[in-house]
Order: structure tokens, then C-alpha cells, then sequence
């Protein structure tokens, strides 16, 4: 068996702005379950991409330990990658980004990697606003372990063993808003429609962008006791409102019928159009933003979309007023200034 994808394509396939096809971005075979929520995003980021477009060697994967973490390989697969240590993603995704801020830094992590061993390195890489797209393949429990219900798993929801799990649930997107991430979202692996334009906003975004993606494991945790299932989902998910994503470089046009739109120009000058329905929050207020995750959870409700949206935050290199130019491009001398510019420092400093 092979895991290498076949290298003819269709001669007329279609090319993007810049000149690549769709299979450019794509990876090897993925060796996931059949079924998987998984491979449903690895071909959502795929499809944002291409869309977008972006360059695939200006791309950088980053990941942890899990089945959300072999993805890396099924998409990007002419990018630059690293598979770290268990939970470690954001240290590596930070000590890379300072190094080389030009580049643009995708993390992928699952919600035993991110919530339970990562929680403190999750928390720190919001806190300080690393200019990344981190993605969490949601599915509430261990995959790879045989499915014990992970920190996301919702209290009194079933997983394949039956027992109804007795604990609190951690909501990851609760916690990004109050931790001062500028661009939260949830999106549902079986509902492309959104998910792909979700990523594309979310890469667009400077500074951290989270996106929690419910992707139900249909090996432990499809069940029908299950909040994290396709058919839970499908029944509870709840929109914040549709919304289109325009890149700078197309023209500028939309369209809508009810509620109202809002329109957010990102750092870039790519428009985000915020299709809301008549009762639905303002996404750029902090507050409410949490407030209406309350409410829905409340009502059993899993709410999808851009839940949180601050187009004016700031990222890390700007926070601490980095060099303009990349670290790996800076030469000895700009590097070690000499004996004077420390006595400078360390004068500041008494």
C-alpha cells in the first residue's frame, strides 16, 4: 500500500492568481479512520488555500501529538512542517515566528493536545497574541488511546464505553475570548460551506486566530449518546449568521436579504462581511461575545461561526516591538551590537 497520491492531474484543471492547482496544496493519502471529521478539515484547509491564495513555501505547519496532529501530512505537502512534542506546538510555533516573521504559521492541535497537556502553552500563545492560525480538531476524546472523554467532552455525554462522563467541560472558545484573542471562531468539519470561508478570514487575521472545530470521532465517540457525534451536531449547531470573506485583491462586491451587515476591514484590507440575523450579538464586542456562548450552551445549543472578532489587535512582534526584518535574515554585526548598546540596556535597567 502506498501512501503517496498519484502525481498526473487533469492538464485543464483550473490554476488559482497565482498560478497553482488545487493538488499543490494537497498532502499524502491520509491514513485516518474512514469517516473521520479529520480529513474533512485537512480538505477545508486545502480548499482556503488554494482560495485564498497563499504561497504553499511560505506556509508553516506546526503540531502536537494526536490523530489531529498526523494531518499536517495530508495537505501542504510542499510546506515547511514540524511535528513537536505532546502539547509543545505553541513554543515551537513561537520560537519559529520570531525568527521568521514572513512566513505564515498554521498550528494544528486536538482537544486532548491542546486542552489537557497544552492548556498552559495554549494559554500563553492568546495571552500573547502570536500571529498564527490555531486550529483544534475537536472531537471529545482520545483517539488515539481508545477514547477516554477528553477536558472538551461535555458533562453527561457518552462516549463508545457508555459511562457518561462526571466532569465540567473546558470551553476553548470561552477561554480564547477572555484570554485576549483577537479572532475566535467555531466551525463543524461536516459543514464545509463555512468552514472553508471561516479559515480563510482566520489565516487573514494578524495575530492569534482560533478556531475550534467540532470533528466527531467515528470510531469512539459517534454515538448516540454523544454531544460530539454528527447527528448531535447536526441537530444542536446554531450560526452566528452566514458571512463571505473577499481577499484585497478581488472586487469588492456583496449582497444580503435579512437582518443586517457589517463589513471589517482586516490588516491587509481583505473585507469580512458579517451577515447577521436580526437577534444576533455584535462579534466585535468582547463581552457579549462570551455572553451569547453562555445563553446558547444554556439552551443545548452548539453555536458556529465567527464568535469573536477584533480587527485591531495587535501581535506579538508588534507588542514588543520587534525588527521589521526577519531574525534569520539580520547579520552578525546587527545581531551583536557591541559593548556599548549593552551598557545602554543594562543603564535602563538599574
Amino acid at each position: 500500500m502506498t501512501f503517496t497520491r498519484p502525481s498526473f492531474r487533469h492538464p485543464s484543471q483550473p490554476t488559482n492568481s497565482l498560478g497553482y492547482s488545487r493538488s499543490d496544496y494537497e498532502g499524502t493519502i491520509s491514513t485516518l479512520c474512514a469517516g473521520c471529521g479529520h480529513d474533512s478539515i485537512s480538505n477545508a484547509i486545502i480548499q482556503a488555500c488554494f482560495e485564498i491564495p497563499v504561497e504553499p513555501h511560505k506556509v508553516v505547519k506546526m503540531s502536537g501529538i494526536g490523530c489531529s496532529s498526523k494531518t499536517p501530512a495530508y495537505y501542504l505537502g510542499k510546506s515547511h512542517g514540524f511535528n513537536s512534542v505532546h502539547g509543545r506546538m505553541p513554543s515551537i510555533a513561537t520560537g519559529a515566528n520570531m525568527a521568521n516573521r514572513d512566513l505564515i504559521y498554521l498550528g494544528v492541535s486536538g482537544d486532548g493536545d491542546t486542552a489537557s497537556i497544552g492548556m498552559g502553552q495554549f494559554i500563553h500563545v492568546l495571552r500573547r497574541d502570536l500571529n498564527m492560525t490555531y486550529v483544534v480538531m475537536n472531537n471529545g476524546c482520545y483517539g488515539l488511546t481508545k477514547g477516554q472523554d477528553s477536558a472538551t467532552a461535555d458533562k453527561g455525554s457518552k462516549s463508545k464505553k457508555g459511562a457518561p462522563n462526571p466532569f465540567e467541560s473546558i470551553d476553548l472558545c470561552e477561554l480564547a475570548i477572555q484570554l485576549g484573542a483577537g479572532f475566535v471562531g467555531r466551525g463543524f468539519s461536516g459543514d464545509k460551506q463555512q468552514l472553508v470561508p471561516l479559515l480563510k478570514a482566520a489565516m487573514s487575521h494578524e495575530g492569534i486566530a482560533f478556531l475550534d472545530v467540532i470533528s466527531p470521532c467515528v470510531t469512539f465517540n459517534n454515538t448516540s449518546g454523544s454531544t460530539k457525534s454528527y447527528q448531535y451536531v447536526r441537530d444542536h449547531i446554531e450560526a452566528t449568521g452566514t458571512f463571505d470573506f473577499i481577499p484585497l485583491q478581488q472586487e469588492i462586491l456583496t449582497q444580503y436579504e435579512e437582518g443586517t451587515t457589517q463589513a471589517v476591514t482586516m490588516h491587509d484590507g481583505s473585507v469580512i462581511y458579517l451577515h447577521k440575523n436580526a437577534n444576533s450579538p455584535d462579534v466585535t464586542n468582547r463581552r457579549k461575545s462570551m455572553d451569547i456562548l453562555e445563553a446558547e450552551k444554556e439552551k443545548g445549543r452548539l453555536l458556529t461561526g465567527i464568535l469573536f472578532l477584533d480587527p485591531e489587535s495587535s501581535d506579538t512582534h508588534e507588542i514588543l516591538a520587534t525588527s521589521l526584518s526577519p531574525l534569520n535574515t539580520l547579520t552578525e554585526t546587527e545581531l551583536c551590537p557591541g559593548s556599548a548598546a549593552l551598557q545602554k540596556i543594562n543603564e535602563r535597567l538599574r
